[in-house]
C-alpha cells in the first residue's frame, strides 16, 4: 500500500489510515500521504499501468487502498474515459488544439463514479456497511449505484429543489433519498452532523473524504496516458468545492515526480457559474479566502456556496499561471451548445460552464493559439434537460413533401 498516512494540509499532523478528515489539532482538512519511492523502476511501473484493467484500478499503485488490484474490480468500473480531439471546437475558438474529457462515459454518467469507487473500497476495507452522503445530483446518483452493485445499503441526501432527471436516476437504485429543504451547505452541514451519530455510516465527502477526493487525481493520469505519457499545456476544470480541479492538479505532479511524464503542472484553469462564484470572486479580487454565497445559477451541481477547497484551488491557479473565471446562465446554456454543435457531446449544465469559460479564455487572448488545451467534461446533459429547452427551432410536418418542402422554405427567411 502506497499510501502511509493521513496528513493536515495546514499544520503537517500525520495521523493513521482511519475514518478521518479534520486535524483535531487546527481543524485543517486532511488528506493522503504517500511513499512512492518503491516505485523507482519507473519503466516497470509503466508497464503495470498499461497492463492493468481497463478502468481506474490500473492506477492503483497511487490510490490509498490496502487490498491487491484483482480484488477491488468489484462494483462498478470507473474510469478509462475517452479523451477526444475537438478540432471543429478548436478552429470556432480560433486555437490549435482542444481535446475534451468526457467523463460523462461512466457508469452514472459522471466523473462522481471515481471518487465513490475510492471511498467505497475503502470504507469497506474500515468495515463499514452503509454508503451516505451529501450531495447536488451526480453524486447521489453514484453512491446509489455504487451501493447497489456493492450490496451496500445508502442514503443520499439531497437538496429539495434538485433537477427531477437526478432525483430519478438517484431513486431507482433502491437507496434511501432524503431531500432537505435548503440549499447544498444546509444538506453537508446535516451530514456532517449525522456523521458523528452514525458508527457503521461512511459518508463519502465527509469522514471518507480524504480517500474520497484521490479517485478524481485518475482523471490526470489518464490525460498523460491518453496523450502518450505528454502533458496538455492547460486544463479547464469546473469548481464546486474545489476537490476535482485540485486533486487534477495533484495527479500531474505525482506523475511527474515519480518520472512517468516530464515537464510542469500545466496551466490550471478554474471555471464556476456566475451564480455561485465564490473562488472565482476571490481570484478576482487578490484573495486568499473565498467569502461563502448563496447560490443561484442553473448550474446546481456546481452550486456549493461555501467551498472547502476553494483556498487551494486559489493557490494552484497562481502557482500555475492560469485563473479562476466565471460565466453567467446565458452563457452557460450558449457552452453547451457549443461543445454539442462542434463535438457531439452532450454536457450537462457543469460542462456548458467549462465550455463557455474556455471561450472566454480564447477571446481574450489568455490562451496562446499554440497550446494543447484539455477541458474536462464532467457529466451528461441528460441530467440537466431544462437547461436546453426550447433553445433550438424544430419543424412539425405532415407526411407529404409538400408540407416538408413548405416548412424549410419558411425556415429560410425567419
Amino acid at each position: 500500500m502506497a499510501a502511509k498516512q493521513l496528513k493536515c494540509r495546514e499544520c503537517g499532523t500525520e495521523y493513521p489510515l482511519e475514518a478521518r478528515y479534520v486535524c483535531s489539532r487546527c481543524f485543517g482538512p486532511l488528506e493522503v500521504g504517500y511513499d512512492h519511492e518503491r516505485l523507482a523502476d519507473v519503466g516497470e511501473v509503466r508497464r503495470r499501468i498499461q497492463g492493468g484493467p481497463q478502468n481506474m484500478w490500473r492506477y492503483h499503485d497511487f490510490l490509498p487502498l490496502a487490498g491487491p488490484q484483482p480484488r477491488m474490480r468489484t462494483g462498478l468500473p470507473a474510469g478509462c474515459t475517452p479523451l477526444i480531439r475537438a478540432d471543429r471546437l478548436a478552429e470556432r475558438l480560433g486555437l490549435r488544439e482542444v481535446w475534451v474529457k468526457n467523463d460523462a462515459a461512466n457508469p452514472t454518467h459522471s466523473f462522481k463514479d471515481r471518487v465513490v469507487s475510492v471511498a467505497a473500497t475503502r470504507a469497506r476495507e474500515l468495515g463499514f456497511d452503509t454508503l451516505a452522503c451529501a450531495s447536488t445530483g451526480n453524486l447521489a446518483n453514484s453512491v446509489a449505484a455504487h451501493g447497489a452493485a456493492l450490496g451496500m445499503a445508502s442514503y443520499v441526501l439531497i437538496p429539495a429543489d434538485l433537477e427531477e432527471q437526478k432525483v430519478l436516476a438517484t431513486g431507482v437504485y433502491g437507496t434511501n433519498l432524503v431531500k432537505v429543504r435548503g440549499n447544498y451547505d444546509d444538506v453537508n452541514r446535516l451530514c456532517t452532523e449525522l456523521s458523528g451519530d452514525r458508527e457503521n455510516w461512511a459518508f463519502v465527502n465527509i469522514n471518507m473524504r480524504p480517500y474520497y477526493a484521490e479517485g478524481s487525481k485518475t482523471v490526470a493520469y489518464e490525460i498523460a496516458e491518453q496523450l502518450g505519457w505528454e502533458l496538455p499545456d492547460r486544463v479547464v476544470v469546473p469548481i464546486a468545492s474545489g476537490s476535482l480541479f485540485t486533486k487534477i492538479g495533484k495527479g500531474f505532479a505525482e506523475f511527474i515526480d515519480v518520472g512517468l511524464i516530464d515537464g510542469e503542472v500545466p496551466t490550471m484553469n478554474g471555471a464556476q457559474a456566475t451564480g455561485c462564484s465564490p473562488v472565482a470572486t476571490a481570484f478576482r479580487d487578490g484573495q486568499d479566502f473565498c467569502r461563502p454565497v448563496k447560490p443561484h445559477t442553473i448550474a446546481k451541481s456546481l452550486a456549493i456556496g461555501n467551498p472547502a477547497d476553494g483556498p487551494y484551488a486559489l493557490d494552484l491557479a497562481r502557482a500555475t499561471g492560469g485563473s479562476i473565471d466565471s460565466v453567467n446562465d446565458q452563457e452557460i446554456r450558449a457552452g453547451i451548445r457549443l461543445l454539442a454543435e462542434t463535438t457531439g457531446v452532450f454536457t450537462e449544465t457543469a460542462g456548458g460552464v467549462t465550455t463557455a469559460v474556455l471561450q472566454k479564455l480564447a477571446e481574450t487572448g489568455a490562451i496562446d493559439r499554440e497550446e494543447r488545451v484539455v477541458i474536462v467534461i464532467t457529466g451528461e446533459g441528460l441530467k440537466t434537460l431544462d437547461a436546453v429547452r426550447h433553445s433550438f427551432i424544430d419543424y412539425e410536418v405532415d407526411p407529404t413533401i409538400e408540407s416538408f418542402e413548405e416548412a424549410f422554405a419558411e425556415s429560410v427567411t425567419v
